[in-house]
């Protein structure tokens, strides 16, 4: 049988538990919204697999994140969709490091039929009402927090808590392709 997996990158825990008090605070206001409960994350992409093909995927997650460095990231702007999506944004030069790496890890999952995320944001409510996003920009005007992005991070949903949690954590290792180097030394 099929479960639902996200691949997300985790902010700092201090961004974390930034974007809680801020949903908190937006919830005090509008009351409940999509996506209240869920910890503060960058969505790469969300699919389904079985538990067969579950473990060929994080063989495919560990292998790119060998290859991939940390990159600083600096988030200093909210921002909104039409579709009542609220969010922090990073700065252009941040967009510009985490697209690439987004696409790497998608591109290695190429044999999944998969929704991906082409644009890097820390999602503070979804599917808010024009009348409700306009509340949400009014609390929050300001923000400029930074992280290191040094891993992903593979979630499985929970259907008892109705939320993803988190099964693995890869790390970006930074190394210049390791498949080539080893088939050097073999």
């Amino acid at each position: 049988m099929e479960k639902h997996y996200s691949i997300v990158i985790y902010p700092s825990e201090a961004i974390i538990d930034l974007v809680k008090s801020m949903k908190e605070g937006l919830a005090k206001e509008v009351g409940w919204f999509h996506s209240k409960n869920s910890v503060g994350h960058i969505t790469i992409c969300l699919f389904k697999a079985t538990d067969e093909a579950i473990e060929n995927i994080k063989n495919q997650l560990s292998s790119v994140c060998d290859t991939l460095a940390p990159v600083e990231v600096c988030m200093d702007e909210f921002g909104s969709y039409p579709n009542g999506a609220f969010f922090i944004s990073p700065d252009q030069d941040s967009k510009s490091s985490l697209m690439p790496i987004m696409k790497r890890i998608q591109e290695s999952l190429h044999n999944l039929n998969m929704q991906k995320s082409d644009d890097p944001h820390l999602s503070i409510a979804r599917r808010l009402t024009p009348q409700k996003l306009e509340i949400a920009k009014s609390l929050f005007t300001l923000i400029d927090v930074h992280f290191l992005c040094d891993s992903i991070v593979l979630r499985k949903f929970d259907e008892n808590i109705k939320q993803f949690a988190v099964t693995d954590t890869f790390k970006f290792k930074g190394n210049p392709q390791p498949d080539l180097i080893q088939r050097m030394l073999f």
